[in-house]
């Protein structure tokens, strides 16, 4: 099958580079990525790395002139009479069907296609929807992060895919299926954008923060409809992801305070995030918008007050939690992870605990020394000790000295597993922080191959 597979997309591209940039040959491009897109999906439900879950692609209306058509990440259709609005464009191996499920609800040309972020499942149906005269809008900027993740493409990949576990393990290579290249007509920044068509007015609101410094919002005034993209996350209200497992720029935690008040001011009446479904009610969307912002300045000042007192970042991650009142959900963001990107983004790595902080030699190149002058059995012992009261990041500390020195040393992995299954449920019954329970999945599935393999 995977020769197949491999044949028809080489012969799918050469067919589509063959056709140019005439009418017939965006055809062939479109009907291209449609049939990759889906060949995709299929590869990564049978196999890959955990298979592929999604939310099911389907079209819903959210009022007489918004369309949605759900998927991984959703596209948003406004239509006015002289022509359709979209906000957001999905992920590039779900748009073609995307594409092909909403468009028939659609009347006229796309006008404009508004990008909330630059990330992968916002922009990938960009080229699918976009027609000669289509204006782009996206925020000014979203060249550079488009340029700094399309450059670490590869590393990106490689830690991507711990986390989302239907991507395939190497990275696509395809120049038919590259989602990248996106250079917007019109840059929000400053200065929000404000046009009107076909008598629906529309304002694009620059508000950076929580998914990287190039979010904006919709904000439709007539309609009391806001549209956010990723400025809120995937859950509303959750607490953000000031920092991402992921490996991207920390987010500015004042920045985006400043986003949510703009929010907070509108007043909406339906919230349309491109991850899930809309959330409808004023005072529900205000009262967790409100949350969200109390929640982060909360956590900030935290930060702050206890640079300021002398407590060490680690301190802080120990120690910083949300009061009862501003509970939130830590699925997507976590509080302690946000504690440590504040802390470093105000006073960079150098935590001034030693000097060798800012050497090359990481303290982990004397672990085999320590356990050479230790011994396995004491370091192991002691490991043991830790697991049984309940202190596993401790135990998983001294396993990791053991395994610097002999790395198939089954104790030191038995050890390990156990700890790592300790962290993993004390994240299922705690923060459920999805990324970290992942992260552990992936390290424990390590561990116990290298025992099978003993």
């Amino acid at each position: 099958m995977k020769t197949i597979h491999s044949l028809s997309l080489g012969l799918i591209c050469s067919l589509t580079i063959a056709c140019s940039d005439t009418g017939i040959g965006r055809s062939a491009e479109r009907k291209a990525i449609e049939v990759m897109g889906a060949m995709a999906q299929k590869r990564m439900a049978e196999g890959g790395h955990g298979g592929f879950h999604s939310t099911p692609i389907a079209v819903k209306k959210i009022n007489e002139r918004v369309w949605q058509v759900q998927g991984t990440a959703n596209t948003q259709a406004i239509q006015t009479d002289e022509g359709v609005v979209l906000f957001d464009t999905g992920l590039i191996i779900q748009a073609g069907e995307q594409r092909k499920q909403l468009a028939p609800k659609l009347e006229g040309p796309v006008t404009h296609i508004i990008l909330s972020h630059s990330h992968a499942d916002h922009v990938g149906g960009w080229k699918l929807w976009r027609e000669p005269e289509t204006i782009t809008v996206a925020h000014r900027e979203f060249a550079e992060e488009q340029r700094y993740l399309t450059e670490l493409a590869d590393y990106q990949h490689r830690r991507n895919w711990v986390m989302f576990t239907w991507l395939p393990k190497e990275r696509p290579k395809n120049k038919l299926m590259d989602f990248r290249g996106i250079e917007a007509d019109i840059t929000v920044g400053e200065q929000d954008y404000h046009f009107e068509q076909g008598g629906v007015r529309f304002e694009v609101l620059s508000t950076p923060g929580a998914e990287g410094a190039d979010n904006v919002s919709l904000w439709l005034p007539d309609d009391k409809i806001l549209f956010t993209g990723d400025t809120l996350g995937p859950n509303f209200p959750q607490f953000p992801n000031i920092f991402t497992a992921r490996g991207e720029k920390i987010r500015k935690p004042v920045e985006y305070l400043h986003s949510l008040d703009k929010l907070i001011a509108l007043q909406p009446e339906i919230l349309v995030p491109s991850h899930r479904d809309p959330i409808v009610g004023r005072e529900t969307i205000v009262s967790g918008l409100q949350t969200i912002r109390d929640a982060v300045d909360y956590v900030h000042q935290a930060v702050v007050d206890g640079m300021n007192e002398g407590k060490t970042v680690y301190e802080l991650m120990a120690s910083v939690s949300l009061p009862p009142e501003l509970q939130l959900t830590e699925e997507h963001g976590k509080v302690s992870w946000a504690v440590r990107s504040i802390w470093e983004y105000y006073a960079t790595w150098f935590h001034f605990d030693s000097p060798t902080e800012l050497y090359h030699v990481p303290v982990r190149s004397l672990y085999s020394d320590i356990a050479e002058m230790a011994g396995s059995d004491a370091l192991l012992a002691k490991a043991e000790q830790y697991l049984n009261d309940g202190q596993p990041l401790r135990a998983l500390h001294l396993t990791e000295m053991v395994r610097a020195q002999q790395s198939d040393h089954r104790n030191a992995l038995q050890i390990a597993k156990q700890a790592l299954q300790q962290l993993r449920e004390e994240a299922r019954s705690g923060s459920m922080n999805t990324y970290e329970y992942d992260i552990l999945s992936m390290y424990i599935e390590q561990t116990e191959k290298q025992l099978e393999g003993l």
